[in-house]
């Protein structure tokens, strides 16, 4: 079994990553912890393969959470899980060797296709030994997706990144139609992708209650 530690700050979502990593066979969750000090107090007392880690935390930042892992010369990999898009922060994630990069929010399905790849990356290598160009080639290869995680039929990942941000924008929430007042798409079109975005724990529904008729459904981002 493959050992992971989830650093995430906010309770809810840390345990979502943590029923995440362990409904993906292969995979255990050996800790969850809150802050980059917990993080770092974990490894002095236990071990662990992988540390899905988010950079967002509220006494540092993941990247000073990696670069003092290595200083103490722990080579555990990491996943970043984040909301960090700045490319200067991509960049120093590829530094400290993170080997993978989800950008929140992202589905249940996005986050096995990661996992799946670290463990076929590690069944690469095998335990010790020395390696060819091919062999090093191969496990490369395997932490890469040829294309990104297939949305339903119909749906674009540009208009999906824009109604997660329109979204992000309203910490009060949505309707469809100020979704597609905000995005430039039909009401139809904006609720389609507020739904798939509920549906995949993304967002909440909360009906809101107006004048007459029936409740109007308003959606919130979970972060």
């Amino acid at each position: 079994m493959i050992r992971v530690l989830v650093v995430e700050d906010d309770p809810v979502a840390a345990e979502a990553h943590r029923t995440y990593v362990e409904r993906v066979a292969g995979f255990t969750v050996a800790a969850v912890v809150h802050s980059g000090a917990e993080a770092l107090r974990f490894f002095e007392r236990d071990t662990a393969d992988l540390v899905l880690l988010d950079f967002y935390l509220p006494d540092t930042h993941g990247l000073a959470v990696c670069r003092a892992l290595r200083a103490a010369g722990n080579l555990v990999d990491v996943i970043a899980v984040t909301s960090a898009r700045d490319l200067a922060v991509v960049k120093a994630a590829v530094s400290v060797g993170i080997v993978q990069y989800l950008i929140k929010p992202f589905t249940f399905a996005s986050l096995r296709d990661k996992l799946d790849r670290y463990a076929k990356f590690r069944e690469s290598f095998g335990e010790t030994g020395e390696v060819g160009q091919s062999e090093v080639d191969r496990a490369f290869a395997a932490l890469r997706s040829p294309v990104a995680t297939a949305l339903p039929k119909g749906m674009s990942g540009q208009t999906l990144d824009a109604v997660v941000s329109a979204l992000r924008d309203e910490p009060d929430g949505l309707s469809a139609g100020a979704a597609a007042t905000a995005t430039g798409v039909s009401r139809v079109t904006a609720r389609r992708y507020l739904e798939y975005l509920a549906d995949n724990g993304l967002a909440r529904r909360e009906p809101r209650y107006g004048q007459v008729g029936r409740p109007e459904v308003w959606y919130r981002a979970v972060t």
